[in-house]
């Protein structure tokens, strides 16, 4: 898809955004709900301001260096199950049992034992996270045709080459598509351990400005936190492209 259509796509999807939350405001009343250009011009003003610049600032480094370290984590042990079978027949229980939990629950605990700064909430977006692409990697490569590995090793190919030639190309593309479904599931969970426990994020500028009564500032900081996840699902995308290339060439023939 040409990047002019994209860009397109994108406009269009935003200019009928904001028609349906002009109807809204209009229903609801502007305390309830600002009008958006109102918003956008109230919102624009507060980039002028480093206050607003850093809370997205301190929301980002979060999110990112979170997804990231799920990414690092995850991704090289769901190889290691999906590959060793015998790991993977006492690992894999622990990690299904637990997997439906809401790791959200666990943020007291995380800011108990690592305290209140960026650490415990980069450990609980990064295992909310990180579930999704370590369950997506083990599965894809448990289903990789067994005559692939045996034809690898017929070839001479050692244990490295495998992991470089065959099993990461198999489960990069599944991977990287878990990254990006979970990049919502990430914003969500930054949005919540910011509403906690700290002075500093756009999680605590929403939560801050609703206490305050001011429906102003709670939805410009609701606009930023919406156009953090949406960058953040791009940049997921653009790695993608990037570490999957091969791929993209492959669906052209």
């Amino acid at each position: 898809m040409k990047p002019f259509d994209i860009l397109f796509r994108y406009a269009v999807a935003f200019l009928a955004l904001l028609l349906l939350w002009q109807i809204g405001a209009w229903i609801l009343g502007p305390y309830l709900l600002p009008a958006p250009l109102e918003t956008l011009d109230a919102w624009v003003q507060s980039l002028k301001e480093p206050v607003m610049r850093g809370h997205i600032q301190s929301s980002a480094f979060r999110v990112i260096s979170a997804m990231a370290l799920a990414l690092i984590v995850a991704f090289p042990l769901g190889i290691l199950l999906g590959y060793r079978r015998r790991i993977d027949r006492y690992v894999s229980p622990m990690v299904f049992l637990t997997y439906p939990l809401p790791k959200i629950v666990l943020l007291p605990v995380f800011l108990t034992l690592f305290g209140l700064g960026d650490l415990s909430k980069i450990l609980i977006i990064a295992l909310t996270t990180g579930y999704q692409i370590l369950v997506v990697t083990r599965d894809g490569i448990r289903q990789l045709d067994a005559r692939y590995l045996d034809a690898f090793r017929t070839l001479g190919g050692t244990p490295a080459q495998l992991v470089r030639h065959v099993l990461v190309p198999a489960a990069l593309p599944s991977a990287m598509t878990a990254l990006k479904v979970s990049s919502g599931t990430a914003v969500a969970v930054l949005f919540m351990a910011e509403s906690f426990a700290t002075q500093s994020g756009l999680g605590f500028l929403i939560m801050d400005a609703w206490g305050r009564g001011d429906q102003l500032e709670m939805f410009c900081g609701i606009l930023s936190m919406s156009l953090l996840g949406l960058a953040v699902y791009e940049l997921c995308h653009i790695a993608e492209r990037t570490l999957c290339r091969w791929k993209r060439l492959e669906n052209r023939r």
